[in-house]
């Protein structure tokens, strides 16, 4: 016999209650897990598929690893490095870009940029700004990532930790399925495979999207030769989970750049626009229809709002299952509104009529 509702309502209400204090009294212990459940998860089809190909798990996983290794050393040597550069360098010359766009609006528009004007010395604080906390933001980061996440926790414990959730995560998903109450498991089920169908379209879906684009990005704009490309072409490759923000802040940015750096030159101006106007091309047509679909069901502003609130309250763990928990609150939210529209609270006391109009 099943447990009444009430029972039911405060015994799940406890464990919700139970993860949310461990989670975040934890948060720092329980960082390496989530991160390497995060990317065991990204992972497990390409483990699946090459299961398919007629590798056991345990060679799929080996060949997995050695190919992610590879990048991070690739990585590690060649990218990280001239991207902090270029973003240090981005920070120092902000001033000397203002300044330009303060001489170019000067000879254009003598009549807005006039001595003391306020543009003018708008122009002229927010370089200064920039140049000064910029860069200390960016030096803050790196210490603060760098005495939270240390180097064991970072490059030994991840990895573990993902390589072996990525062995063994069918066992573990079937282990879970064992522990499910019998008379919920088949709602359960339901409802999981949804919160995956989310998740893969959006963690798996927009995370190639965005990581095609920013190498699309940052190496076109590098063969164009515009300074600081790699860091538009990230920024904007990071950013196109957004729809469109990606596209206009990197756009923005990289135009402006080019500005400064091709004036007279407009082939590369044209060029550095077209290049942007290409990766929305190849995005709108044909990588998120193909990775993402038409519906996710996530709308870029609750996953804004999920992140902004799970972290405030998580910190940094909490940013990271801030995604997966907004997909599973979505399914939940979506099948209680079909729950209550089948409910008598919805409907009331009226009968439902069956196709010929007559009450059964």
């Amino acid at each position: 016999m099943a447990l009444p509702v009430r029972d039911q309502m405060k015994y799940w209400g406890i464990t919700l209650a139970l993860s949310a204090v461990l989670l975040w009294v934890l948060g720092d212990v329980l960082l390496p897990f989530v991160l390497g459940g995060a990317i065991a998860y990204f992972l497990d089809p390409v483990a699946d598929r090459l299961e398919d190909m007629g590798l056991s798990r345990a060679m799929a996983t080996g060949v997995i690893t050695v190919i992610a290794l590879v990048a991070f050393v690739v990585l590690a040597l060649a990218v990280v490095p001239t991207l902090i550069n270029q973003t240090v360098q981005l920070f120092d010359v902000a001033p000397q870009l203002f300044r330009d766009l303060q001489a170019f609006l000067t000879e254009r528009f003598p009549g807005v940029m006039d001595e003391g004007s306020v543009i003018r010395e708008t122009l002229g604080r927010i370089g200064e700004t920039i140049r000064d906390r910029g860069g200390e933001l960016l030096n803050t980061a790196l210490s603060s990532a760098a005495s939270l996440l240390n180097v064991v926790l970072l490059f030994v414990i991840v990895p573990v930790v993902a390589v072996y959730m990525l062995l063994d995560w069918d066992n573990m998903v079937a282990r879970i399925d064992e522990l499910l109450p019998r008379d919920h498991a088949p709602t359960i089920r339901q409802l999981a495979k949804e919160v995956d169908a989310v998740l893969a379209g959006f963690v798996r879906g927009m995370g190639s999207v965005c990581l095609v684009l920013g190498i699309y990005y940052a190496a076109a704009l590098w063969l164009v030769g515009l300074q600081f490309g790699l860091v538009v072409g990230v920024v904007a490759g990071l950013l196109t989970f957004i729809p469109y923000v990606g596209a206009i802040v990197g756009g923005a940015l990289a135009i402006g750049l080019a500005l400064f750096q091709f004036w007279g030159d407009w082939v590369w101006i044209i060029a550095v626009w077209a290049i942007f106007q290409s990766g929305q091309f190849i995005e709108g047509n044909i990588l998120t229809p193909r990775w993402v679909g038409s519906s996710i069901g996530l709308h870029p502003v609750w996953l804004l709002l999920a992140l902004s609130v799970f972290g405030s309250i998580f910190g940094f763990v909490g940013m990271l299952v801030a995604v997966p928990l907004a997909a599973a609150l979505g399914v939940l939210a979506r099948f209680a509104s079909s729950q209550y529209r089948d409910s008598r609270l919805y409907r009331g006391l009226e009968q439902r009529r069956d196709g010929d109009g007559d009450t059964p």
